[in-house]
């Protein structure tokens, strides 16, 4: 991506820019929801400011009928209308919607929209999202980076060997990323991996991956995400190492 190419580009969107407040698929909110009819009458409305309302309302309502729609705003010019899609069909994912928000995330300026999209691409749990998503941590900017770092824990739920494709990217980004927040994305989502994994080569590097970040990165966050993973997966080599590094701090 062009070095100028950063999510101040569209400031209005940071208002209007709904991922940090939608739960996971199905969660229940406990405000009143748009109405669906409406909102399905708008998304094809000749005004955009009603179509970008009307997107933006399927972030919270489930709805099948809407995603050819969505689909269609993914290839918006309005930035605003393609984040609003993007965040609708992480909302309503679709097997159809998959391979056009791959093509979009590939050729979108926008990094609001892509980090929509690799979230989007994150809740399709699609085999075909993969190599978007490992593509997006390793050389986009920083904040798509931390959402397509957490969007490959959903490899988890695929096969084993999206999970065995997954690990060494996120790996790379623990020990490597600059930013902190992406490197404890990156914690995480490894030991989320590691919980449905063997007792491997894979699984042990992972988990010397994660004792490593827990040891030595500077930055107290990311060590206590690396802590936090460690426990989760309950390794006994994670653990011990866990228990001889407290016993130090205590002493």
């Amino acid at each position: 991506m062009d070095d100028n190419d950063d999510l101040t580009v569209l400031n209005t969107a940071i208002e209007l820019d709904p991922l940090d407040h939608v739960g996971t698929v199905g969660a229940e909110e406990a405000i009143a929801k748009p109405d669906p009819d409406e909102m399905l009458r708008l998304l094809d409305s000749p005004e955009q400011q009603q179509r970008i309302l009307a997107a933006r309302a399927f972030c919270e309502i489930a709805d099948a009928r809407a995603i050819p729609y969505l689909i269609d705003l993914l290839a918006a010019a309005c930035p605003l209308l393609r984040v609003s899609a993007a965040y609708g069909l992480g909302r309503n994912p679709s097997p159809t919607a998959v391979e056009p928000l791959i093509a979009q995330l590939q050729n979108d300026w926008n990094g609001h929209a892509r980090k929509g999209m690799v979230w989007a691409l994150g809740n399709s749990r699609d085999r075909r999202s993969l190599e978007p998503l490992i593509d997006a941590l390793r050389t986009d900017i920083p904040a798509v980076r931390l959402w397509a770092a957490t969007a490959l824990a959903q490899m988890a739920v695929i096969s084993y060997e999206a999970i065995i494709a997954a690990i060494p990217p996120l790996i790379q980004g623990l020990r490597r990323d600059a930013i902190a927040a992406v490197r404890s994305n990156c914690a995480w989502s490894i030991g989320q991996l590691c919980r449905e994994l063997p007792s491997n080569v894979v699984y042990a590097t992972a988990i010397d991956a994660l004792i490593e970040a827990f040891a030595e990165d500077e930055e107290l966050g990311v060590r206590e995400d690396a802590r936090s993973a460690l426990l989760k997966v309950g390794d006994p080599r994670g653990l011990q190492v866990i228990e001889e590094i407290d016993l130090e701090g205590l002493l």
